[in-house]
């Protein structure tokens, strides 16, 4: 094969019902699709070295008809209410960043082409603006400030059609302003043909043939436009490469010029008031409020936005995003890049937008189950469907084991029931055969046909009366519905083997009045001031410490005297002669993804085997690790690590560290790629587990159940603290300006401490 096969080109396939009601005049805030499908779908990229033959690309083609490749949605119903705040949750891996991807660039038929949908793509460090179909910008030498205004309004655009016009309208010669007029004019045409296209491509039936229409009438007016302007000036083709009038000075008539000289004075004064100062000073009002809010000071919103980090970049895409007006507003892990101060503005304001006068349909992803909290709804996306529950997700989860227990004992008592019932037609059959006893035999034939024909549910799903003409509608072999008792899904598999035994006792870790600086640069004179100053920690076998804080507060410094990667600059640092420690870094998933390029064809137990250079005989023991982390069978030897997700590359990275048998496990935002139920996962394998576990992270919830050992309201009311001969040290401490200090109250204490912060920056 060529080396096309190295490169693809992912497409989106949707398709759904359309509807005939409220064409019109429809609720752009709303959504009510029903029968939709989602295929993700891999070709040969065209630009791919060896391109494919006809025969091949025909295969393509029909592979597209029919629908191959992965199924995210399979006949279901999309449907969004104006104004509610909805929570995506899903497993990795199970399409949710495809469906968002679908609704934001409106390839599901029935969405509006007028919707404004804007999107914060968790991949995404540019950001994305579907409203107006536009790719980020490149990374320039703008301010911050002025690239987010930039993202958020295209003031840009209108600011050059602005200047090409005024230039023309001040021109000497009245034949500027017409030149100008005519080349703004065909560039709109062509972005209306563009929606056009792309309007008749999804959607089909009566809807179809208008929009089908609707293209050949703007492909019309773009070829009257170039037949009455054909010629290409030469100037103009050197200068700017643009379509200018193709009559002669002497062929354009008075009236004609005064009539274009006039219109291109109208798009004038508008494009004067699209970009009038005192709008655009309150734009930058609200995008400076929002900036502060989500951690960046006046000096931060003047730097250029070259400078950012990716996680400071990632803020100011969030920043574009709030700021546009939007009908539909998607947030896929927006929380990704935020401390918790942003998290709780972030929390508040979208909580606040909800309860505007029009407010914007919310969709958010997040794997912070605190976080979510702010949404009324529930969608969960499992088996290739949408599932909808209104309320929060402990709600949900609570709702669904108490129906599972409810179902799960009326089936049992109806089993007990059909036996006895059954065991009383056999008995009446025989009887009334061998006595010639017609009313006995009518009383087990009349029995037997409840059995198969009224059997099964008396209750409907709310709880009342089950009637036949409302809850079973359609056609089926039996008057009532059977109790199916819903499946669970496979839980997820997240198992940490046991610590080997240190053999004697002592503390793991140890730091006595430590303190760090960076060195110092001899071409500056000013000593480098102090990063973290007397710091005291001890670490046990069994301890559970929390390390929050702000970001720039010191953590990750900590974190790295902690593991060996820096020296204190005074103090003391013990580590205890057998310890062996697990580290997890923030930057973990990034240095696979980089990896993964570097090495196309290295898969997760390839790159296992070679670092703890294994043998044969011990693969087993490889795979065994990779399963028990969920990356089982061929996810482990046939996939590359280029081609895993997030979630699966934290995995991979905990199975690097665990393969060591550490002591000690330090965690630096583990849980920032898993989906709910992993991180759900991860957090009572590490509360249980007999090590030491050291954990950084924003996640309150997932901090509470590590650290603090909180537990579910599905879990066992006792710790696993109770009963043990020595209880487990659980310490949460709170690092700022470089100083720790142990907080009494926990996380919450924390919270509550930044909530006033959190109320000044919303009322700013």
């Amino acid at each position: 094969m060529t080396s096309m096969e190295a490169e693809s080109v992912t497409t989106i396939l949707c398709t759904s019902k359309q509807t005939r009601f409220n064409i019109g005049t429809p609720n752009y805030r709303e959504l009510d699709i029903e029968g939709l499908n989602i295929t993700v779908t891999s070709a040969p990229s065209p630009k791919a070295k060896g391109s494919s033959s006809g025969s091949s690309a025909k295969k393509t083609a029909k592979g597209k008809a029919r629908g191959e490749g992965t199924e995210v949605l399979d006949n279901a119903t999309l449907r969004l209410k104006a104004g509610q705040r909805y929570a995506l949750v899903g497993r990795n891996g199970s399409g949710k960043s495809t469906l968002l991807k679908a609704i934001a660039q409106k390839l599901i038929p029935g969405i509006p082409e007028e919707t404004r949908i804007v999107i914060l793509q968790q991949t995404d460090a540019e950001g994305v603006n579907t409203e107006l179909d536009a790719h980020p910008t490149a990374v320039n030498d703008k301010s911050v400030l002025e690239e987010v205004i930039e993202r958020a309004t295209a003031r840009h655009e209108a600011q050059r059609e602005l200047e090409d016009l005024s230039r023309g309208v001040e021109s000497a010669n009245p034949l500027d302003a017409l030149r100008s007029f005519r080349k703004i004019q065909r560039e709109r045409l062509q972005r209306d043909l563009f929606l056009k296209a792309k309007d008749a491509k999804l959607r089909s039936g009566a809807r179809g043939m208008q929009a089908r229409k609707a293209l050949t009438a703007a492909e019309k007016t773009v070829a009257d436009f170039d037949t009455l302007y054909a010629a290409l000036a030469r100037y103009l083709a050197i200068s700017v490469g643009w379509w200018r009038c193709g009559q002669t000075d002497e062929e354009i008539s008075p009236e004609a010029l005064a009539k274009e000289t006039s219109e291109a004075a109208e798009m004038l004064a508008d494009l004067q008031l699209l970009v009038e100062p005192s709008k655009m000073a309150e734009v930058e009002s609200r995008a400076k409020k929002l900036l502060a809010g989500l951690g960046f000071s006046e000096t931060t919103m003047l730097r250029p936005v070259s400078s950012l980090s990716g996680g400071w970049r990632m803020r100011a895409s969030l920043a574009s995003v709030l700021l546009q007006e939007t009908d539909i507003l998607i947030l896929d892990e927006p929380t990704n890049f935020l401390d918790l101060l942003g998290i709780l503005w972030l929390q508040r304001y979208l909580a606040a937008l909800g309860e505007s006068a029009d407010p914007p349909t919310l969709i958010l992803v997040s794997h912070d189950r605190d976080f979510i909290s702010l949404c009324t709804d529930v969608l969960i996306l499992r088996n290739k469907d949408i599932t909808y529950f209104h309320g929060d997700l402990p709600t949900y989860e609570a709702a669904q084991r108490e129906k599972k227990i409810h179902l799960t004992k009326m089936k049992e008592a109806q089993d007990k029931q059909k036996d006895h019932i059954q065991q009383t037609i056999q008995k009446n059959m025989r009887e009334g055969k061998a006595k010639d006893d017609q009313n006995k035999i009518r009383q087990a034939k009349s029995r037997q046909k409840k059995l198969d024909d009224r059997w099964g549910l008396e209750t409907s799903a709310r709880g009342g009366r089950f009637k036949l003409n409302r809850d079973l509608v359609g056609f089926h072999y039996t008057r009532r519905a059977e109790i199916e008792i819903p499946q669970d899904e496979k839980p997820v598999s997240f198992v940490l083997p046991e610590p080997p035994d240190l053999r004697f006792p002592g503390a793991l870790i140890s730091l006595d009045k430590t303190s760090f600086r960076y060195p110092k640069d001899p071409k500056t004179k000013p000593v480098p001031p102090l990063v973290l100053q007397d710091i005291t920690l001890s670490i046990h076998m069994g301890d559970r410490i929390g390390i929050i804080g702000l970001n720039g507060g010191g953590k990750s410094t900590l974190i790295k005297l902690l593991v060996g990667e820096t020296k204190p600059t005074s103090g003391t640092l013990t580590l205890h002669p057998r310890l062996k420690i697990g580290y997890y870094s923030q930057h973990a998933v990034e240095k696979l993804q980089e990896l993964g390029v570097s090495a196309p064809d290295l898969t997760a137990l390839a790159l296992l085997t070679r670092e703890m250079e294994s043998t044969e005989q011990e693969e087993g023991r490889v795979r065994a690790l990779l399963g028990s982390l969920g990356l089982p069978g061929r996810l482990a030897s046939d996939v590359p690590i280029r081609k895993l997700s997030g979630g699966q590359l934290v995995r991979l990275e905990m199975a690097r560290i665990l393969w060591q048998s550490p002591q000690c496990l330090i965690l630096d935002e583990a849980t920032t790629h898993l989906d709910y139920e992993t991180v759900t996962a991860m957090r009572e394998a590490l509360r249980d587990w007999e090590g030491a576990v050291v954990v950084v992270s924003h996640d309150r919830w997932f901090v509470r159940g590590v650290v603090e050992g909180q537990v579910d309201d599905e879990e066992s009311d006792f710790s696993d603290d109770e009963g043990e001969a020595a209880p487990r040290r659980r310490l949460v401490y709170r690092l700022r300006a470089g100083q720790m200090g142990e907080l009494p109250g926990g996380v919450q204490q924390f919270e509550n401490g930044l909530e006033k912060r959190v109320a000044k920056l919303i009322d700013s």
